[in-house]
């Protein structure tokens, strides 16, 4: 795993190359962060990154790539000194660049983070796929035993297994630069000016006050709803006026609240099927219609772009719930995703064109605190 060209850049971002670490916390949260801000930040949103990104000697390609990078530690969970590493990583082994070549010391080497083709690391697609290696080498960065602690170069040689121990080093200010480059347009600030995150999952209330702020996002055009009988269903509760088969449960209500506090823009595709007599998928048996309905529901979009489940956004959405649900709590889509440890999800199978999420076979509530 060879170098494949040396990256220079000169960031206008002095503060942010000096003080990463404080730069982190303030975009990011610390560790310590509770279950509904777990201080791993937002996903970025990379079709919006400008045509003419760039950082340093970085180009849009690169910046993309690292974009990928930082998405895949945040599904994970993982928090600013995970996404550097990663960063940092990709930098000495590719520049930031997919590559379908190797070198002498590992001709079979691959992708953003150079993956042999040893069978630890997937298929040569998945070596190939910037969110797929990335996933790879966090999953087995997290296997490493007290990573955090370890010196960084130390640290990814440990996963990728470098000649050189410190072969990694050089790389450290450019990762923390553009990890923090990408942290300010997602915010749409400009590079150097740091703004704090607002709080991501403030769900105080009941069904009628949660479904109440529902409708305002639905009017606003944050939360589109593909079935109008759906909308019709959260306009109901909010009014008062929902029959017992057409309530939904206050905690399908927080989950989908919280989707939008952390992801802005959310699509949801199914809610209760009992009320509009759908019998899709398992009909009458589904965690959309068993009991009074309204315990499940289905994302297809998270911050604007499609799910599938296994993407950056839905695990993230999963990482962020999972303190909080109870235990029995479902998701599907669990073979469209790489192997996700989930303390409190019960995970299944289900097509990869939505993320399922359900109460139905539990009476507890989330954990807000």
């Amino acid at each position: 795993m060879d170098p494949r060209g040396g990256v220079v850049l000169s960031f206008v971002l002095v503060p942010v190359l000096v003080f990463g670490a404080a730069i982190f916390v303030m975009f990011f949260g610390s560790n310590s962060a509770s279950a509904c801000a777990p201080g791993v930040g937002q996903p970025i949103d990379v079709a919006r990154l400008p045509t003419d990104a760039s950082a340093g000697d970085l180009d849009r390609e690169q910046i993309v790539n690292a974009a990928l990078i930082v998405n895949a530690a945040i599904a994970l969970g993982m928090d600013s000194a995970g996404q550097i590493l990663g960063v940092q990583a990709a930098l000495g082994e590719s520049s930031l660049r997919v590559l379908d070549s190797g070198d002498v010391a590992g001709p079979d080497s691959r992708g953003l983070f150079q993956q042999r083709d040893n069978g630890a690391w997937g298929s040569y697609e998945d070596r190939m796929d910037p969110t797929v290696s990335a996933t790879n080498f966090f999953a087995a960065l997290q296997r490493v035993t007290d990573w955090e602690s370890l010196e960084p170069s130390l640290a990814i040689n440990s996963v990728q297994r470098n000649a050189d121990p410190s072969h990694y080093k050089p790389y450290r200010t450019v990762a923390t630069g553009v990890v923090s480059y990408l942290a300010q347009l997602q915010t749409g600030k400009t590079p150097g000016t740091p703004s704090a995150p607002t709080a991501t999952c403030d769900v105080a209330g009941d069904a009628r006050t949660l479904a109440t702020d529902l409708v305002t996002a639905i009017e606003d055009g944050t939360l589109t709803i593909v079935e109008p009988r759906y909308a019709d269903q959260i306009r109901d509760v909010a009014d008062g006026t929902a029959t017992p088969n057409c309530e939904l449960d206050v905690r399908t209500l927080q989950i989908i609240t919280i989707a939008l506090k952390n992801f802005t823009r959310v699509g949801v595709s199914d809610l209760n099927r009992q009320c509009t007599g759908m019998l899709l998928g398992a009909g009458t048996t589904s965690s959309h219609w068993i009991g009074n309905g309204g315990r499940a529901v289905d994302f297809y979009s998270l911050a604007g772009l499609p799910v599938t489940g296994g993407d950056a956004r839905s695990l993230q959405l999963l990482a962020i719930l999972d303190p909080m649900v109870p235990a029995g709590t479902r998701a599907g889509q669990v073979g469209c995703r790489p192997a996700t440890a989930l303390q409190h999800f019960t995970q299944f199978t289900d097509s990869c064109d939505h993320l399922h999420l359900d109460v139905a076979y539990t009476d507890d509530p989330l954990v807000l605190s």
